[in-house]
This record gives C-alpha cells, structure tokens and sequence, in this order.
C-alpha cells in the first residue's frame, strides 16, 4: 500500500468530492423550496461515507500516498466516520430550522457548502505534510464563512461573518507564517521527516521555536481557546443556529487532530517549547470561559464560552503527553481525544434543543426561554438536563469520565497543582450549567407558551444522542480504550 499515488487510500475524499458536486448540480435544477432531494442526498452521502471510512478501517487499509502528502491510519478512519455522523446528525436537527427561515428558499446552499467544509476535514484529518494541513483548512474554513453568512438579509450573520472571516484569515496568515519558519528551520514539509531533523539536531534553533510560538497560536485559534477566542461568542450568536451547531461540533474533531499531527508527530522534538504553551492557554480557557459564561444571559453565546473552557482541558490532555513513558503519553494523549469526542456528543445535544425548541419568528436563544419546559416537553427538558450535568463533569453522565481521564493524565504527569485549578474552574462552570436546569425544572414560563411539534425521526435522534451520554458515561472504558488504541496504532511520538 505505499506506492507514491494511491488513490484507493483516499477513496472517502474522492467520494466525496464526487458525491458534493453531485448535491450541488442535483440542488441547481431542483424547483422545490423545501429541497427535499437534496437533503436526502446529502444525508444519504454521509452515510456512505461513513460506512467506507469503517469498511477502509476494518480492512486494515493504512499508509502514505501523494508522496508523503496524505496520511492514512487508525486514527483518520475513526475520525472521518464520526465527523461523518456528526454532520449528518446536524443535518437531521437543522432542517426544520433552515426551512423556516427561508434558507433554502433560492437554494440548498446549507447541504452543499456543509459537504464542502467536510472535505476540508477529511483533508485535514488525514493530512502528512504542513501544505496539506493548510490546504484542508482552508478549504473548510471558505466553506464556513460562506454558511455563517448564508442569511443575507440578517445584519448579526453578516456581522458574525465579517468578523469570522477576518479574524480567521488572521490566524490563517499566523498558522501559515509558522509554518514557513519550521521549513526554514528544517527544509522539510513532510511531519515525520520534520521530526526526523528535529530529533537529528540539525534543525536551526531559533526559526524553530519562533515557528512553534505562531503554530500554537493558530491551532489555538481554530480550537477557541483563550487568548484567542474573541471570534467565538460573536460568531456562535450571530451564526443562524443551524449553521452554529456546524461550526461548534465537526471541525473541532479535525482541528484537534491537525493539533496531534503538528505537535505530537511532528514537532514532538521540541515539546519542552510547546509544552509551557498549551498550559498557559489551558489555564487562560478555564479561567476566561467559566468566569465569563456566568455574566451570559444569551444561551448560544454562554455555551461559546462554555467551549473556551472546554478546550482548556483538551489542553491539559495534551501536554501531559509529554512523559518520558510511551503507555502514560498514549493514555494522555487519548483521554484529550476522549474527552473531544464526548464535548462534540454533548454539543448536538445542546445546540439541537435549542434548533427544536425555535420556530418560525421565534430564535429559542435567551436562557429565560429555557423557563418551564419541562412542562412543555419533558423528553427536551431530560436531554437538557443530561447535557448540562454532562458538561459539568456529574457522574454518572460522560462528561464525568472524561474530566476524569484528563485529570488522571495530568495527575500522572506531575502536575497536581494544574488539576487542582482545573476541578476548582469546573466547580464555578457548575453555576451556570444547573441554573439552566433549575430555569428549566422549577421556574414559570414566560409569556405565551407553544407546543413543541417536531418529526419523530428528530425527537428519535435526540433520544439516542441524549443516552449516549448517559451509556458513555456507565461504560467508557469502550470507548477509551479505542481512542488509545488509534493514538498509540498512528502516530509515533
């Protein structure tokens, strides 16, 4: 399998190339406003990839094709079927949203550019040299600016997506600039080779680590962590929901693992350097997100900072990696990639109430809408309340676990301090996740109330989506020792 162009390795990109091209031109001679066709086309194109991504993992299809440019393994199998998932499911959640707002009414945009921003994380997530790392990203992020934007005529999208579009292609230039200076560095593109120089002493000392200092900088970006975060709240808010829950969920997978890639496969070397970095920003995103988030009275913009704070701990995940002993960094380095997968569960949960909850002339966005729903939809109030004490880290709910691994990693790592600051942190996000609650369980409704009328295929997703965190909670030691598995299986650290 390690011919210099195997196209069969990338078999899902091909696809779905093909398969988002196809949507497009099928969407361009669709007269019907609801789009009917072409949501069945997208979403039944997801499925398939995800089903070719789990065929390719289990056929044991892995290697390097492109010469050294495009990466296969474990890990980019997993990670492209649940990037897959994940889509589809915001698919299913944002439909009744985007039709009621009249976003498909001059076109299916929404399904189209969604599958456009997927191939940039496919890309991303299977990327072995820093060109194809860029490359992917931006071919997602000119996917996701168009989204944001997709309600013209709203003046807080257009806004939220000046600022995105700006901010991002900021930390573009700043991730590309880093990179530029690593090549100085080391004449190579290509992660492991950089590796190889790095660990070979020839590198040049000072490009390198100016280099590192702006690649943190724009991965840091990508993830919404504190310092750079400003893009977050703005864009969360003024994104139309649906098109929020795209931004919030899939591309943090790819972002994290072009993260694993950049640091841990190629510039491992040099982790003394980065390592003091991710701790700044860790501790920087638990203390921005958790304090800021109690002052928010919009629910999409408390759930932005909620994602700084979060972040953090895929931080400390991440930097307790750096041990001497390969089973404690594997451990480290799969609780960051656990403790990601269960964030990305919990945020379709979170996000998709609040898709279901909205209607025609009504954004579900201000937490006192949350009052007494309970009343109105017990089943919503129950996956809200599983959400947030998931996000609060209360067992016997994912979010548990997986602050749990990470303090573990942290712990093992030597830094007991670092672990108490991030369990009192999470102590001051509990405030605001169980206000939700008790808004939800205890207070009145304000003004008129209406009934909650969704599909039951959308009320049947939500069910599934709300007990995996509850099953991913009681049993994680599935799902954590697969995340270890495809670390330790593809990348040399």
């Amino acid at each position: 399998m390690q011919t210099p162009f195997n196209f069969a390795l990338a078999t899902p990109e091909i696809l779905l190339l093909i398969l988002a091209a196809a949507v497009l031109l099928t969407d361009a001679f669709s007269k019907s406003e609801s789009r009917h066709l072409t949501f069945s086309l997208s979403l039944g194109s997801l499925l398939i990839l995800t089903v070719v991504s789990l065929w390719q993992w289990g056929a044991g299809m892995q290697g390097n094709s492109f010469g050294g440019l495009y990466v296969v393994d474990p890990l980019s199998h997993f990670l492209k079927a649940l990037a897959s998932l994940t889509v589809a499911v915001t698919l299913v959640y944002g439909r009744g949203y985007a039709e009621a707002r009249d976003m498909m009414k001059n076109g299916g945009e929404f399904y189209s550019l969604s599958l456009f921003a997927l191939l940039g994380q496919y890309v991303m997530i299977s990327a072995g040299s820093m060109l194809t790392v860029y490359l992917g990203l931006e071919l997602m992020s000119f996917a996701l600016y168009a989204l944001v934007a997709l309600r013209r005529d709203e003046v807080k999208s257009t806004e939220a997506a000046m600022k995105y579009f700006l901010l991002g292609s900021l930390a573009s230039a700043v991730l590309l600039y880093g990179m530029s200076m690593i090549y100085g560095a080391t004449g190579q593109l290509d992660l492991r080779l950089i590796a190889q120089v790095i660990g070979s002493g020839n590198a040049e000392r000072l490009p390198l680590v100016f280099g590192v200092v702006f690649i943190v900088a724009g991965l840091a970006f990508k993830l919404a962590a504190a310092p750079f975060h400003m893009w977050t709240p703005d864009v969360y808010e003024g994104s139309p929901t649906a098109v929020t829950l795209i931004v919030a969920a899939a591309p943090k997978l790819a972002a994290f693992v072009i993260t694993l890639r950049l640091l841990i496969e190629g510039l491992h070397g040099i982790a003394i350097d980065w390592q003091p970095m991710l701790l700044i920003l860790a501790v920087l995103s638990l203390a921005i997100g958790n304090i800021a988030a109690i002052a928010q009275t919009n629910f999409k913009r408390m759930l932005a900072y909620s994602t700084i704070s979060h972040m953090g701990f895929v931080f400390l995940g991440l930097l307790s990696g750096v041990v001497q002993e390969q089973t404690l960094a594997g451990s480290a380095y799969g609780s960051a990639l656990f403790y990601m997968i269960i964030y990305v569960l919990t945020t379709l949960v979170t996000f998709g109430l609040i898709l279901l909850l909205s209607r025609a002339g009504f954004e579900c966005e201000e937490i006192s809408d949350l009052k007494g729903l309970n009343r109105r939809s017990p089943i919503l109030a129950g996956m809200l309340l599983l959400s947030m004490f998931s996000l609060t880290g209360i067992p016997p709910m994912a979010g548990f676990y997986a602050k749990l691994a990470v303090l573990q990693a942290l712990i093992g790592a030597g830094y007991v301090a670092i672990a108490v600051v991030a369990v009192l942190f999470s102590l001051i996000g509990a405030f605001y996740y169980l206000r939700i609650v008790k808004m939800a369980y205890f207070d009145e409704p304000e003004g008129e109330v209406f009934p909650i009328n969704n599909g039951a295929v959308t009320h049947g997703l939500m069910s599934v989506n709300g007990l995996l965190i509850i099953v991913l909670g009681i049993l994680p030691g599935g799902l954590m020792a697969l995340c270890i598995r495809v670390i330790e299986d593809s990348l040399k650290f």
